[in-house]
């Protein structure tokens, strides 16, 4: 990933993070709500190379510490999304039947969605903070899956054309 593009998709991701910010999160969606630059993250790195989406996840996570909802230490949500992003972007980049379907790419980034904040629950615990209940916490990352499974379709064909525009022809759907 050159400079250029790089510095594209972190302008990209910081307006991302703004409306999340100052949007998503003041609406008041039943069963905890989604978070959009997650699946903005993982979308991109879907349609992305494992090193592009290993810095996807760097971008997107160091936005997600900075955010004023995060419970976690600084680095915390950089971890895992560096290693969410890459994952997401090897499965994605080794199987054209990944990036030639649309809706192969809304349920990997709606499963992927689902283990992200699994893993950051799991790690957040070893890490010490504190956590709600069981069944809160399941539920949640539950709603988030759902959610993930509405809201991906409606965001995978305009984060598509622009990964396009900012990346190159490297992926099309």
């Amino acid at each position: 990933m050159l400079l250029r593009q790089f510095s594209i998709s972190s302008l990209i991701f910081i307006l991302v993070f703004i409306i999340q910010e100052s949007v998503i999160n003041q609406l008041r969606l039943p069963a905890g709500g989604f978070s959009l630059i997650l699946l903005i993250a993982l979308t991109w790195a879907a349609l992305s190379n494992p090193t592009a989406g290993a810095l996807t996840g760097f971008i997107s996570g160091v936005l997600m510490d900075l955010s004023q909802s995060s419970s976690g230490p600084m680095g915390h949500w950089t971890l895992i999304m560096i290693l969410a992003c890459y994952a997401v972007a090897f499965l994605g980049s080794g199987n054209d039947n990944v990036r030639g379907t649309p809706v192969t790419n809304i349920f990997l980034v709606s499963f992927a969605c689902v283990v992200t904040l699994t893993a950051f629950v799991i790690i957040g615990l070893l890490l010490g903070m504190s956590a709600g209940s069981f069944s809160k916490i399941l539920i949640t990352i539950f709603s988030n899956g759902i959610w993930a499974l509405l809201v991906t379709p409606l965001i995978l064909p305009l984060i598509t054309r622009l990964h396009v525009v900012v990346l190159g022809d490297q992926a099309r759907i």
